[in-house]
């Protein structure tokens, strides 16, 4: 049975090994561990699916609980998806912030999921990437 947790108060090495699991270490700084602490302690709202004591899933978001939740990464074990453990854990997000908008940048193998899951596409996302300023 999958339980599902909110806080932070995780460990890194685990963390870092669902992300790379899951695939989405391939687009974070998971080689980076000081980064990736900061990230993990930065996040307000971090919730994670566990099968005992394995962690088989995260979502971390930054929020500000009236307006919008960005959701920054959804991450789930290989073996673990396609067991509606990411949807659950969206609910959760939504549901310890209902009076925001829930915000996401999908990954390239996800964009897919999220319309199926009931998420609308938005066409106006902009980046400015790490180094990069306004011009």
């Amino acid at each position: 049975m999958i339980t599902y947790r909110t806080g932070n108060d995780i460990d890194l090495d685990e963390m870092i090994e669902l992300y790379v699991d899951s695939t989405l270490g391939e687009r974070r700084p998971v080689g980076e561990r000081e980064r990736m602490g900061r990230m993990l302690e930065e996040a307000n709202l971090v919730i994670t699916a566990w099968d005992g004591t394995l962690m088989v899933g995260i979502s971390r978001s930054v929020t500000d609980w009236v307006y919008c939740t960005y959701l920054s990464d959804l991450a789930v074990r290989s073996a673990y998806q396609g067991r509606g453990i990411g949807k659950q854990m969206i609910r959760l997000t939504r549901q310890a912030a209902p009076a925001s908008s829930v915000i996401l940048l999908a990954a390239p193998k996800a964009v897919d999921y999220y319309p199926k899951i009931g998420m609308k596409p938005h066409d106006s996302a902009w980046l400015l990437l790490p180094g990069e300023e306004p011009v």
